[in-house]
């Protein structure tokens, strides 16, 4: 397949980015989903090397000084980090790759891969995002307002990204998703090895026609 589309994702935390992503890696085959590195402990059912890596502070800080993240940031005491290694892992699969990251992951990721695909996940208003906040029931009224005040600093880079999906209907968003994925995966650069043989034959039958009018 080559060298592997990279996809990033970021979206404040509510605006439906798991269940779109969950969608995405369902319907769309030859995709594999980046499991990033942390530092901060598991929750509930989480296992480990399938929802993150757990490690300790002191290995993620060696891991740092040896360059191994394609990005990293230090969020709310934790670290979070995309590995190296789940390029060459993509690549052995044969899949492109999904990565779910915030906004300042995603553009020390642009750097060191210029040819990500960047979408952000917007949600339609701030209103709506509280009341999806809320109904999680899953955090403080002081949770929730921080979230809503990140959310807010988030938003702001939208400009950054390559494409901007307005979250207000999951059904249509899902399927917005799949459409920008699969669109990416021809652009012309990226199947440029596929069509070269295919001009050949097309050659090869050109050549072999003027070979027969040269026999008559």
């Amino acid at each position: 397949m080559g060298t592997p589309v990279v996809f990033i994702i970021s979206a404040p935390s509510g605006s439906g980015k798991s269940t779109l992503v969950a969608r995405l890696l369902r319907d769309v085959p030859r995709l594999t989903f980046s499991v990033s590195y942390t530092t901060r402990r598991p929750r509930g059912a989480e296992q480990n090397g399938e929802d993150y890596v757990f490690t300790t502070r002191e290995d993620f800080e060696a891991r740092i000084a040896n360059d191994e993240f394609l990005e990293y940031a230090d969020v709310f005491g934790n670290y979070y980090g995309t590995h190296y290694g789940v390029l060459s892992a993509a690549e052995v699969k044969g899949c492109d790759l999904v990565l779910d990251i915030d906004v300042q992951g995603a553009a020390q990721l642009k750097r060191k891969v210029p040819g990500a695909v960047s979408i952000f996940i917007l949600p339609p208003s701030r209103k709506v995002l509280e009341a999806r906040l809320r109904s999680r029931s899953e955090d403080s009224d002081a949770v929730i307002e921080r979230r809503l005040h990140d959310a807010a600093r988030e938003i702001e880079n939208y400009r950054a990204y390559d494409y901007v999906l307005i979250n207000d209907n999951l059904e249509e968003s899902s399927l917005t998703l799949i459409g920008i994925v699969r669109a990416e995966r021809v652009r012309r650069a990226r199947v440029e090895e596929q069509i070269q043989p295919i001009l050949e034959t097309f050659q090869d039958g050109l050549q072999h026609a003027a070979l027969q009018e040269d026999r008559s």
